[in-house]
């Protein structure tokens, strides 16, 4: 325990001499000393320098060895598949993106040549990973092991999809779902550092969101919990059948056919602001005065709706607003999407944009990982 607790610490706070190390976890000097050349026999950590300008024996400064184990994390989109490779300590060290149509229902070799150019991007082979974390839209059912609510994916549906990853890349591997994922890396460094429940609510070529209770994810019973994109609203068809009913990542209704990208570039349209694409629209909003507002309002107003909906069931403290639609909205979509959900449900939550820079799903599938990761290397039992 006390050797968890000052590895944690060094990664929290930094390089830390003995005595702060000391002061830190209540040890004492000749304890501090034991555990710190445990530590570093072990190859857990190392001394990376010396306090100086101060009377005395400089001190040894001791950081995380970086080098104790790698991980990797794998976004995956409807074009394509991002690795990124990080040290035990967390920075990233290789990156690297395959294009990989969603239509293709050979997965393995793509994932792996992401990671394995990832690999080389950081100067490593396959032995230096320990943990592997794949973030896909839909879910994972735990009953089952198929990948649900993604029947744009159909390569990633096959229930031993995992177990063959993992023999292929030689670590244990998870498939989470993306936007919990991005919930994840909010929760770490970005807009939920602060909160205990909130609600990540991901508008962008798909409509999902990731519900944190109490700092736990939830999950549901079949994987499918924040599915929000087939919710029925005033307005949208109805998803008749679910996601599986239908070929497009939408399921044929409900609030992704009135908040998803297409939805919003359609919207754009009606409004006098043509753009090729959603993000393009909503920053052509903001400089097309008259228009431009009246289209932010009208796209408010339905992601108001929809919000609603969820805060009236889940009561969060705060709500974030993530995909390419929330962050190209920016502030004034954020203001306008907090005027509308007054009176539209009881509970008033506070609403932020996504703080995470680059690919929050990204970053939550390397958090993820290195979790898992440090919970075996960081055991010196």
């Amino acid at each position: 325990m006390n050797d968890r607790a000052a590895l944690d610490l060094l990664l929290e706070e930094g390089p830390l001499t003995r005595t702060r190390l000391g002061e830190l976890t209540g040890l004492s000097k000749p304890t501090a000393s034991q555990l710190l050349g445990r530590l570093t026999a072990a190859g857990l950590v190392r001394v990376t320098g010396n306090v100086t300008g101060r009377p005395g024996p400089n001190a040894q400064l001791y950081e995380i060895e970086p080098t104790a184990a790698h991980v990797a994390g794998l976004a995956v989109d409807e074009k394509g598949i991002t690795a990124a490779v990080a040290d035990i300590t967390g920075t990233v060290t290789g990156e690297h993106r395959v294009a990989a149509p969603a239509t293709n229902k050979r997965v393995r070799e793509p994932a792996a040549e992401a990671v394995d150019g990832a690999l080389a991007a950081a100067g490593l082979g396959r032995a230096a990973l320990r943990h592997t974390v794949i973030g896909t839209p839909g879910a994972l059912d735990p009953r089952t092991g198929t990948l649900r609510y993604a029947p744009h994916l159909p390569g990633w549906q096959a229930p031993a999809l995992r177990a063959e990853l993992a023999a292929l890349l030689g670590t244990p591997v998870v498939i989470e779902n993306d936007v919990n994922l991005a919930a994840l890396a909010e929760r770490h460094r970005g807009a939920a550092r602060d909160a205990d429940d909130y609600v990540l609510l991901w508008i962008d070529e798909g409509v999902g969101a990731a519900i944190v209770l109490g700092g736990r994810l939830l999950r549901g019973a079949t994987g499918g919990a924040g599915e929000v994109g087939y919710m029925p609203l005033p307005g949208a068809p109805l998803a008749r059948g679910g996601p599986e009913a239908t070929a497009g990542p939408d399921g044929g209704g409900g609030f992704q056919m009135l908040v998803g990208s297409a939805a919003v570039a359609a919207l754009a349209r009606e409004h006098g602001i043509d753009a090729p694409t959603a993000p393009q629209a909503l920053l052509l909003a903001a400089s097309t005065p008259g228009a431009g507002e009246d289209f932010l309002a009208a796209l408010a107003a339905r992601v108001a709706t929809g919000l609603a909906a969820i805060v009236a069931v889940v009561d969060p403290e705060l709500v974030v607003l993530g995909g390419e639609v929330g962050r190209a909205g920016g502030e004034r979509l954020r203001e306008l999407v907090e005027d509308e959900l007054t009176g539209l449900a009881l509970p008033r939550p506070r609403l932020r944009l996504s703080g995470v820079e680059g690919s929050p799903v990204l970053a939550g599938a390397l958090y993820g990982a290195l979790a898992a990761a440090r919970d075996t290397v960081f055991d010196t039992t």
